[in-house]
């Protein structure tokens, strides 16, 4: 145990223990501990993460109301408070392998590869007090605070130094915390749902395939410089059509066009959804200088000839607004 403290640290060591099924035969070796680290290095970046979105965020002013919240954002809130309670019965019930295995794909799936990834257009490019990034910054906090609570009695350490550096006025150390109560469950707006967001999930892990697939060919290169045309059936476009113009910051494109799969292109290609077609194109407007989006307005302002009109409205306007994403 003290090679490993030394090399990988205590909390990777307490994490392997956590991590493994103790009803059953415990294995360990070289590869099984890099993997524990590799899973450690994710939930630790997650939070790097998480706190360096909640610099000048004040929860005391700064805190959004739920009513007022973005849907996605509200989506969060309520898969924190779900995930809390199936955290606390696990702990409940000593099924450590359980909390580990849910934490873990909580901060890889939901939140990296999901959540995260969409708000970082909104926290880099409206406007610092706008409600859009305050949203976000309201989600990250509640979420952050109940996630370190979650991970205390594993990854102590890291729970413990990542404390230290949340906003707001918290106590002396996460160790003396009880579960956070600043969750909400889902509320009745159709978009703000768990399901409706899962569903979203599902539709942009199948399109970043085909994303992926055309810029390994070179017909794009990253994914602002694509423009998507999706075509769906009647299943998928009722779920996807009140997103409006906000499609584009689920896929981190420049452009997502909608469609009926009856009038889908000669270029559309199956998902693994069916009843959902994509079309990835490269983009051929103007590239914005501060969002990196492609959009035919680029240079339309003589003020700033190098910047979108969304960008002039979150630079000299009141901001941009953003209802759902």
């Amino acid at each position: 145990p003290q090679q490993v403290v030394g090399r990988l640290g205590a909390d990777v060591l307490r994490l392997w223990v956590a991590s493994t099924d103790y009803r059953g035969e415990m294995a360990v070796g070289d590869q099984i501990l890099e993997r524990t680290a590799d899973a450690y290095r994710r939930i630790r970046n997650t939070i790097r993460f998480m706190l360096g979105n909640l610099a000048g965020f004040d929860p005391e002013t700064d805190c959004v109301v739920p009513e007022r919240m973005l849907n996605l954002d509200r989506w969060l809130l309520a898969r924190a408070s779900s995930l809390q309670r199936q955290v606390r019965e696990a702990y409940e019930h000593h099924q450590f392998h359980s909390v580990v295995s849910a934490l873990h794909s909580f901060c890889s799936v939901e939140l990296g590869a999901f959540y995260l990834d969409i708000i970082k257009d909104r926290q880099y490019t409206t406007p610092a007090a706008g409600l859009p990034r305050r949203s976000a910054q309201t989600a990250l906090y509640h979420t952050l605070q109940a996630l370190l609570r979650w991970i205390a009695p594993v990854l102590s350490f890291t729970a413990d130094e990542a404390w230290a550096h949340v906003p707001g006025a918290v106590g002396d150390s996460v160790l003396l915390e009880t579960w956070y109560e600043g969750l909400c469950d889902a509320d009745d707006r159709p978009l703000a749902r768990p399901d409706y967001w899962e569903r979203v999930q599902l539709v942009r892990s199948a399109v970043a395939r085909e994303v992926e697939r055309q810029r390994n060919a070179g017909v794009i290169g990253g994914s602002l410089e694509a423009v998507l045309e999706l075509a769906a059936d009647d299943q998928w476009f009722p779920l996807l059509a009140p997103l409006g113009d906000e499609l584009r910051f689920v896929f981190i494109t420049s452009e997502a066009r909608l469609v009926s799969s009856a009038t889908r292109g000669a270029g559309a290609v199956a998902t693994d959804l069916p009843g959902l077609w994509v079309e990835v194109k490269a983009a051929s407007a103007p590239k914005c200088a501060r969002c990196w989006h492609r959009r035919e307005d680029v240079g339309a302002h003589t003020a700033h000839p190098g910047l979108c009109g969304r960008c002039i409205e979150n630079v000299d306007g009141p901001g941009e607004v953003r209802l759902h994403a």
